[in-house]
Order: C-alpha cells, then sequence, then structure tokens
C-alpha cells in the first residue's frame, strides 16, 4: 500500500542534500519575512564567505499538546557558537497530511501551540552529514539490531519523515477490492489526541482512494511493499517559489546538482502530479519523544547509534547527532508479513483433494507441504524432481537479466506412498536399452516415430536412429506407436531399465553388497553405555536388512569390527561354535586377517552372531583406553569390500578425536577466534588430505561410510565427515551421548538407516536438449569429470541439485527436455538404470517466468550455493552474494514485469524493517527503483532468506560450536525441498488445541515468540529436532494429563522426553514420514 503519510511535495528537501534548505512557510503557506540572504558553500563543506550570528534569544516552541513550558535558550550559548535547531534539516514537509494520521508543521521552524507564528526572525542553521556508510559497512549495524519478529502494536507510533522509509512506524494501509486468495492485515493507524487537527496543510488521500481502514488485500499476482515517497497528488497546491537571491533555508532555484550516492526517482506509475527532477529519496529520520527527530545516516535502515568503524566524524561546526540519545526501535507487525502459514494452508486447501498428472508440460506442482497424489502422464513425479522454474528463458540474456537460477532438485531413489505406483522395470534382453545413436539419451514419452515407426528422432539432439527389429511397431493416425500404453519407457516420465553386462565393472555382474559395523570400544564409549545399547539392538535388527521386492531374505551379508588404538576382526563363520577375534596393531599397514568367515549370511550365523554380540561389552568392559584410530577404520573396511569383490556400507560408530598415532590422525584446531574473519573457512576445510585421497578409494570400490558420532568434546566433523560426505553417506551426531538420555533417539536413526532402501556403486548423468546444459552439481557425491556423479551409494533421502546454463537459443514451441539417468546395483546385487524425464516451457516474457517459479526450491539452491561457498570465502561475502542476487530478481520484477496498478497497491517497506535479508534487499531495489513489489510466487522469499542468513553457518550465535556447523552444513547438502522448508522455517504446533479423538494435528501456528500464549503447549518440531515449549499460565489439569505432575515447576525435562515421546511424538513423526 502506499504510504501517504508521507509524500514529498515539490521543492522539498530531502536528507542527504546539504546546503539546500527548504523555505520557512508559515501555516498559512505564507513566506516567512525578515530572513537574510546566506551563501551556499559546496556540498557537505562548510559555510565560506557568510559570518554566523547568534540566533536570537527566545522562547523554544514546545510540541503541540505538550505541557512543558517554553524554555529559553542560556545567553552563554548563543555568544559561544552559533545555535542550532533540535530539527534536521531534512526535517522539513510541506506536503499536505493525510486526515486521521499525524500531522506536523513545517520542521524547519520551531513548534509552538497554535499557529501563531514566531514574532523574530533568524537564520536557518547549516547542518553537516558524515559520509554515507557501504553496503558492505552497513550490514555489521544493521545485525546488531536485527529482530526475529514484531508484535502487534495499537498504540500511537511517533511522528517520523517519510524521505525513507521508517522502521519504526506501522504502516499506513487503505482497502482495496479482495482480488486474491491471500490477504493480510495491517493494525489501524492510531493518531494521538494531542495532533491538533485544525491546521491547514491536511494531507488527503489520493483521488479516488478511501480513507485508511485496518485491512488491504494483495493484489493477485504480486504482492507490493514500498518504500518511495511520491509527489503530491493532483490538485494540492505548490508551493510558491522564489525568484532570485534565495532566503536563509530556501533552496536555490532551478533544479537540484547531482549528490553522491542518491538517485533522483521520477514519477511513479499511477500517480499524478508528480514533478520531473523533484528528489524522492534521502536520509531516514526516526523520531524521539519529545526530542524532534533524530536524522539517520544515509542509506541505513537501523537506528542512530554510536559513530561507527571506518565511519568519518563531522566536521567542526556541525551538531553532533551520536550524543543524542538512541530512540527506542519498535518491533514489527507480524500480520504485516506475508504469513508462510496462511501459504501452506491455502495451498493445501486448493491443490490437495485433486490429483496431480504430470501429462501437461511446464505445470508447476503444488508446494511440498501439500499432500497430494502424483498421476505419471510422461514427466516425472515432483517427488522425483523439482524445479526453481517450469518456465525457462529462451535466451541467454534473458537468463542473466532475471538472476532466477535455473536449478532441478533430483531425488532419484524417493519413496513414494502406498497409493502411488513405483517406477516399472523394463527389459529388453541382452539388446540392453534403446538409445540415441548420438547423444545416448534413453528411450523416452518425448522421443518422436518417423517413417511408419522404422526411425525415432531425439527429442534432445534431434538425431535420427534406426528402430531395431525386435523394437519396431506401427504408428496410429496420431503418429503414436500401437503399444504406447502398453511399454513405461513411451508413457511415463519415470522407469528403469534391467542393465546388461556391458553396464558392470569389468564387463561382470557384481555380487550382493555387505555391511561392515565396525564400533569404537574405548573407555569414552563403553562408559556412556553406547557399546552395551548397541550390541543388543543388533541382535533384533540385522532381520530388517534390505531386500528386493517380495525376497523371504536378504542378500546383503554382514560383517563385524571393534577398534580402539588397534583393530579387532571377527570370524563369524555359520560352522563355529564361538567367533574367533583376530587382532591387527599395525595400523600404518592395514590389511584384512581373514577372508572366509567375515562377511557371512544373517541366517547361516545366526548363532554365532549373537554370542559375539553378547561377548564384546564384557571382552571390553574394563578397559581405560581412551586413543583411538580413525583412518585405518575406513581402510579396513574398504579392504574387505575389496577381498570381497562387493560394494557395500561401513557403520562406524566413534567417539572421539583419533589422537593416536595412525594414518589419519587428527589434532584439536577448535578456535572461535577465528569466527567472523577471513580464516573462518578454514573450519570448514579437513585439516589433512588424506581422507580426501581415502574418499576417492572408496567410492571407485563402491564403499559408502555412514558415520554416527558421540563426542563429548571437539572432534573436527569437518574432517571425519569428508569420506562421508563423498561417498553418499550420512552422518549423526549426539553430544555427550547416555544412553538412558538418548538411546531411543539413536536407535531410531540406527533403524531407519540400515532399513531404508538403497542403491550402491552409482553413476548419475543429466541429459538435456539443446539450448541448455548442466554446469554444476551439489550434494553428497564425487566428481572425477564434468558430467557423471559418482557415488558410492545413494539412498532415498540423498537429492543432487543441478544447475542448468544457456549454450544457444531455445524454441518456445519445443520447450526444454531435462533427462536423469542413474546407474546403481540393488541390494539384490542387480545392475539397473532409473531413468526420469521431465519438459519444460520455454518463454520469452519475464512475468511468464515469474509467474512459474517455485520459493521453496529457490531457497534449497541457495542455501546449498551458500554452505558450499564458505569453504572459500568469509561468511560475511556469502551473506551478501545472498542478499545482492535476491535483491536483483525482484528489482528485475519490479522494472520489467510490475504493472501500475500492482505499484499503486503495493504495501509499505515498513512491514520488513528489522529483517536484515529485506532491508539488504529494499536498499538494493530503492536504488534502482524505489519499489520492492514482490512476485506471487516469491512473496515468502524474504522471509525465507532471512531465515537462511541467521542460520548457524552463516551467522553463528555463542553457543554453537565448531563441530555442529560442519555437521548441518554437511546435512544441508543432500537435503531435498521440504526438509530445507521445515528445517528453515520450523512447524509449531499447539498442542494444547490437539483433539485426541481426530488423527490430525491442529494448524501450525507462525513461528514467532509473539505467537505461543502463555497458556498453551507448543511442539516445535525443524525435521532434526523436537521441541516443547510449555506456557506459565497453563492449565493444571493439561500439564497433569501429558506431564503427570501438578505444576509447571515440577515439570522434569529429562522426563518430558520419555513420556512425551510415548504419548504423541512418535504417532507425529510417523504421520510425517508416511
Amino acid at each position: 500500500m502506499n504510504q501517504q503519510s508521507h509524500m514529498a511535495s515539490y521543492g522539498q528537501p530531502q536528507p542527504g542534500y546539504q546546503g539546500y534548505h527548504q523555505q520557512q512557510l508559515a501555516y498559512d503557506n505564507q513566506h516567512m519575512t525578515g530572513v537574510p540572504p546566506p551563501q551556499y558553500g559546496p556540498y557537505n563543506g562548510p559555510v565560506q564567505g557568510y559570518q554566523q550570528t547568534a540566533v536570537p534569544q527566545g522562547p523554544l516552541r514546545t510540541v503541540p499538546g505538550s505541557a512543558l513550558p517554553p524554555t529559553s535558550i542560556p545567553p552563554s550559548t548563543t555568544a559561544q557558537q552559533p545555535v542550532y535547531n533540535q530539527y534536521g534539516q531534512g526535517d522539513v514537509h510541506n506536503g499536505p497530511a493525510v486526515p486521521e494520521q499525524m500531522q506536523r508543521v513545517p520542521l524547519s521552524q520551531q513548534y509552538m501551540s497554535g499557529n501563531t507564528l514566531h514574532s523574530g526572525s533568524q537564520p536557518m542553521p547549516y547542518q553537516q552529514y558524515a559520509p554515507s556508510l557501504s553496503h558492505a559497512q552497513q550490514l555489521p549495524n544493521q545485525m546488531a539490531h536485527m529482530q526475529i519478529t514484531g508484535v502487534s502494536s495499537n498504540s500511537a507510533s511517533p511522528v517520523s519523515q517519510g524521505y525513507g522509509p521508517p522502521a519504526s512506524r506501522p504502516p499506513t494501509a487503505t482497502s482495496l477490492p479482495p482480488v486474491g486468495p491471500a490477504a493480510y492485515s495491517a493494525p489501524p493507524q492510531n493518531v494521538p489526541s494531542s495532533t491538533p487537527q485544525d491546521n491547514s496543510l491536511l494531507q488527503h488521500p489520493f483521488p479516488g482512494q478511501p480513507s485508511p481502514v485496518s485491512t488491504f488485500s494483495s493484489p493477485p499476482t504480486s504482492i507490493g511493499l514500498t518504500g518511495v515517497n511520491h509527489p503530491p497528488s493532483v490538485g494540492m497546491q505548490r508551493p510558491p517559489t522564489m525568484h532570485g537571491q534565495p532566503l536563509p533555508g530556501q533552496p536555490p532555484s532551478g533544479p537540484y546538482p547531482p549528490q553522491p550516492n542518491h538517485r533522483s526517482l521520477g514519477p511513479q506509475p499511477g500517480m499524478p502530479g508528480a514533478i520531473p527532477g523533484a528528489p524522492t529519496q534521502g536520509f531516514q529520520m526516526h523520531p524521539a519523544p519529545n526530542q524532534g527527530f533524530v536524522p539517520q545516516q544515509n542509506g541505513s535502515f537501523g537506528q542512530m547509534r554510536a559513530p561507527q568503524p571506518n565511519y568519518a566524524t563531522p566536521s567542526t561546526g556541525a551538531p553532533n547527532y551520536s550524543s543524542q540519545p538512541p530512540p527506542q526501535q519498535k518491533r514489527l507487525d507480524p500480520d504485516s508479513i506475508p504469513s508462510p502459514i496462511q501459504v501452506i494452508e491455502d495451498d493445501k486447501s486448493n491443490r490437495g483433494s485433486e490429483p496431480f498428472s504430470t501429462g501437461v508440460r511446464g505445470q508447476v506442482p503444488p508446494l511440498v507441504t501439500t499432500d497430494f497424489v502424483v498421476k505419471d502422464q510422461g514427466n516425472a513425479s515432483p517427488r522425483f524432481i523439482r524445479c526453481a522454474t517450469y518456465n525457462i528463458p529462451c535466451t541467454s540474456d534473458m537468463a542473466k537479466q532475471c538472476q532466477v537460477p535455473l536449478t532441478t532438485v533430483i531425488k532419484p531413489l524417493a519413496t513414494l506412498p502406498a497409493d502411488e505406483s513405483h517406477p516399472f522395470i523394463v527389459d529388453h534382453g541382452e539388446t540392453g536399452p534403446i538409445r540415441c545413436n548420438r547423444c545416448k539419451a534413453y528411450m523416452c514419452p518425448y522421443m518422436q516415430f518417423i517413417e511408419g515407426g522404422r526411425r525415432f528422432q531425439c527429442a534432445f539432439c534431434s538425431c535420427v536412429t534406426e528402430v531395431l527389429p525386435h523394437y519396431f511397431q506401427h504408428l496410429d493416425h496420431t503418429g503414436k506407436r500401437m503399444d504406447y500404453y502398453d511399454r513405461p519407457e513411451l508413457s511415463l516420465g519415470s522407469y528403469e531399465f534391467l542393465a546388461t553386462v556391458d553396464y558392470c565393472k569389468n564387463n561382470k555382474f557384481p555380487n550382493p553388497p555387505a555391511f561392515i559395523f565396525m564400533i569404537d570400544v574405548s573407555y569414552n564409549a563403553l562408559k556412556s553405555g553406547l557399546v552395551h545399547l548397541l550390541c543388543e539392538e543388533l541382535k533384533t535388527l540385522l532381520d530388517f536388512l534390505p531386500r528386493e521386492g517380495n525376497a523371504e531374505e536378504s542378500a546383503i551379508r554382514v560383517g563385524f569390527v571393534t577398534y580402539n588404538k588397534v583393530l579387532h576382526f571377527y570370524n563369524v563363520k555359520s560352522t563355529l561354535a564361538q567367533p574367533q577375534m583376530m587382532v591387527v596393531s599395525d595400523v600404518a599397514d592395514m590389511f584384512v586377517p581373514l577372508l572366509d568367515g567375515f562377511l557371512v549370511n544373517v541366517n547361516e550365523s545366526r548363532a554365532v552372531i549373537n554370542s559375539l554380540l553378547e561377548q564384546i561389552p564384557e571382552m571390553f568392559g574394563d578397559t581405560r583406553e581412551t586413543e583411538t584410530v580413525f583412518g585405518p577404520v575406513i581402510q579396513a573396511g574398504l579392504e574387505a569390500l575389496k577381498a570381497a569383490e562387493c560394494a557395500g556400507k561401513l557403520f562406524i560408530f566413534h567417539s572421539t578425536l583419533p589422537l593416536a598415532e595412525a594414518p589419519g590422525k587428527l589434532k584439536n584446531r577448535d578456535d572461535k577466534k577465528l569466527i567472523n574473519t577471513d580464516k573462518e573457512k578454514t573450519l570448514f576445510q579437513p585439516q589433512t588430505s588424506f581422507y580426501n585421497n581415502l574418499a576417492k578409494e572408496c567410492v571407485a570400490q563402491g564403499c559408502c561410510v555412514d558415520l554416527f558420532l558421540f563426542p563429548n568434546q571437539y572432534v573436527d566433523v569437518a574432517t571425519l565427515g569428508l569420506v562421508t560426505y563423498q561417498t553418499g553417506g550420512s552422518i549423526y551426531k549426539y553430544t555427550y551421548f547416555q544412553a538412558q538420555a538418548d538411546g531411543e533417539r539413536f536407535l531410531n536413526d540406527l533403524h531407519r538407516d540400515v532399513r531404508k532402501v538403497i542403491g550402491f556403486d552409482a553413476v548419475m548423468r543429466v541429459r538435456t536438449s539443446t539450448g541448455i546444459r548442466a554446469t554444476d552439481f551439489f550434494g553428497s557425491f564425487y566428481m572425477s569429470n564434468t558430467t557423471d556423479v559418482e557415488l558410492a551409494a545413494l539412498d532415498c533421502d540423498k537429492t543432487i541439485m543441478v544447475e542448468f546454463k544457456h549454450d544457444d537459443k531455445l524454441n518456445e514451441d519445443s520447450g526444454a527436455q531435462i533427462q536423469c539417468a542413474l546407474l546403481y546395483t540393488s541390494c539384490s546385487g542387480q545392475r539397473r538404470l532409473r531413468i526420469h524425464n521431465l519438459s519444460l516451457n520455454c518463454c520469452t516474457q519475464l512475468a511468464d517466468l515469474y509467474r512459474n517459479c517455485e520459493t521453496d526450491t529457490l531457497i534449497n539452491f541457495f542455501v546449498k550455493l551458500a554452505y558450499r561457498s564458505v569453504l572459500n570465502n568469509s561468511t560475511k561475502t556469502v551473506r551478501e552474494s545472498l542478499i545482492n542476487q535476491s535483491a536483483q530478481i525482484l528489482a528485475c520484477y519490479r522494472k520489467n514485469c510490475a504493472s501500475p496498478s500492482s505499484a499503486g497497491q503495493s504495501g509499505s517497506l515498513d512491514h520488513f524493517r528489522g529483517r536484515l535479508a529485506v532491508n539488504r534487499i529494499a536498499m538494493e531495489l530503492q536504488s534502482q527503483t524505489g519499489q520492492l513489489i514482490l512476485p506471487e510466487c516469491m512473496k515468502l522469499l524474504p522471509v525465507y532468506l532471512n531465515c537462511v542468513l541467521k542460520s548457524d553457518i552463516l551467522q553463528p550465535g555463542a553457543d554453537v560450536s565448531t563441530d555442529d556447523r560442519a555437521y548441518i552444513r554437511h546435512l544441508i547438502a543432500s537435503m531435498d525441498v521440504s526438509e530445507t522448508n521445515v528445517f528453515f522455517y520450523p512447524r509449531v504446533l499447539p498442542v494444547h488445541k490437539m483433539d485426541i479423538d481426530s488423527d490430525d494435528f491442529p494448524v501450525a501456528v507462525r513461528c514467532s515468540e509473539e505467537r505461543l500464549s502463555k497458556g498453551g503447549i507448543y511442539l516445535l518440531e525443524n525435521g532434526l529436532n523436537l521441541f516443547i515449549w510449555v506456557g506459565m499460565g497453563t492449565q493444571h489439569d493439561l500439564i497433569q494429563s501429558i506431564f503427570n505432575v501438578q505444576s509447571f515447576g515440577q515439570i522434569d525435562s529429562g522426563m518430558v522426553g520419555f513420556r512425551l515421546t510415548r504419548i504423541f511424538l512418535l504417532s507425529y513423526l510417523a504421520l510425517s514420514l508416511d
């Protein structure tokens, strides 16, 4: 909505244009007399050739309605130095005021009660400002006063200048016709009773606009946030222009000279009465109670503070504004910010009831938070592939202009709901899958059969290929094959091919994979209860190993190793009565001491395995060994898989920093002094190249590493997790682990990790149609070239993000095609190819692109890009890059897509003043366009981006350890869109509103402290952790029923985890996973 309460008038000086002053006007718009003419000095410099005289003594006028008596200026003040008005030169306002809002008199003269003018005259004081801060200098200042959310305020806010978007004043809204599905309300603007209502300089709404009310509706295609001042509307009288020599305080006639760091805006669309050349931007003023208006540094959106580092001080004679006490910064009105909860609920109600059919090219799917059913009709399900935009620019110039990244998030082995069919398996026999002769793309629905079905034209490279005789089929009258619906590769977007021996290493079909459990038996692991708990659980967990389809038992073989400073291998051959242990103490040259009996079938060696698991805690129960090795442990598992000629996974349970003398030995390098310095990036880098070389060997063999960490101190996750990261594995971290408190969480993670669908020894390649190509990849994998993504293993939770660039012009008619092919070994040892196809639209208009974007996927890309960038750049640089790119995306939309009507219906930037991301985006945009208007599909981008900027990686808190940051960075690298969505904007569920007779959970509330009632209980979930928030005013009956205690003060946080988990947390997780 346009902020009419701070419209700029023609001839009004703007902050930042020093040396030019507003002509002094009485309340009847008449010129004041007796004002001597000054001579003007250069911009931001001292006045030259002008002898400043003391201001005549007289009473200082008080604010209208104030009970304070007028005060006189002490004689000593006037005798020693010129007296400066307490109101800054930018605090002038000649424009008319809006009725029922705060009015103010021209601030270039002193306030006094009524409309009586000061009898005397005085020269306008000259004010000088320090140089403006750069964006890099402004960022720390804004961070110091950043707020998470705001509170709703019904009290009157102080008057603030309207020359920049003020941060401390709630917005003024006008009612608009409800034209969009989502509407957000703004609080009414209250007017203090002390504000005079009979002032002749009253502002009026623009012609045709109603008076302000408390709510407004968002337009259907954009939500606008304006921070620009508009010229007065048609019919408003313009102050008379002086000719000849200007009076003191009056700007010279003619256009203003250009000023640094400022850009004047021309007339805004749909705003009549604009005067060309009238500046509309400058300083932003924040009012302090009973102190006039405190000026702020140019371009800053935070409150006024003390002088900043690298910031020039004012010259002699200029008023020192930093000496004034800073005003209290008001919290934001959260109802003014687009609500993620509202967007999520609207999408659920609008798109959750109908199945999503993939037959339409370039169709944007429902949000990841919506529960919907997918019907595969030629394009891959959004559970497998999601795009940042489903309408790709036709040219590279257009893509550079909009700055919207062309990315897809691919989850090749994603788990599908029970009511959706899994990809069909196609077997073409010894000939293998049908492929294009040139680009080697696999047969898909986009291939065009010609010449009666004897040839097909590739949709990716346009090459014509002969159809093999056994695959020939006649065409119908529409040009489709007669067996179109009988072949999954011709009618579906996702399917699988059985691979031939040509797709196997050494032209030999692989053996079934193996799982090796490698258990730390040092003092810390035994003392915490980890070893005993793990051994007991493995007895039953081995019955749930992954199996193929309806197979009675799993083909996966298992092996066991324990270690501290040395390694212990166990022979669990089925013919043995008791397990045998073999010790390898030469960790510098690791080898496997046995082949037969190390990797065994679970059912065949059940008795021996159970006996081993019972003996391990007893054998090492009295150990005092605290040092461990880590590198040789991975080497041992790798050598075992090489000897067995199979792929597999290592489950390593580790507790301490590997300090023992062995390959891969590490040292404690934790140093929090490096945070927010240029050397901070070293904390995310491995401290030795040993593990990088080891990871390459593991990928070549198909050896995946899953790491379970149980540290009590620093263990260097950035280095230990490198092998896990490059082999496609997972990391789990349990700080200060105790079996009684953390055992249930650990066992749940272990169960899911062992049982989930997984593919071994995988290679993925992404092919595209002519015009675009895959240029960058994000995720947990290894790449030996620029096209093939190599993974030792890939499970159903891992994703790979791909970024595309233009290499030619695209065609609107043919669109763009993407094909993802994953070659992997199943858990039964079968070599397969999983194919996913997606067809996208192409556009020549930017509006079409912005209408088909998906914010959740954009945020997923920004997060992964930022978290990878911290390896080579400072976190400050990474934050700046994120903000700048987001600002460019929205600026392009504002410049090329926003209509005048949407500009007139835009809301105020004041809504977002407390949020760092939007503040910086607003600064970037205002320097270009003067307005921030959000596309409908990107209206949550500033909110989500702010969550990313305040994450532990980019802005760590004092209690966030270096290991925690490295751990989170690894998790995010392979997260899909739904996981990053809830991780950065957690779900907050009101438990006290839960209906025990219903299977549904109550609607979530916005993730804000102000939304938590003191009489309620809330569950906060981010996909990684669960938190219970209990209000102090919660009813005793509710506390008794959930916690089994009488009052709030009796709740034991240690007990909460057990009881609440059994009551409803497990059921919630089960629903989330389903």
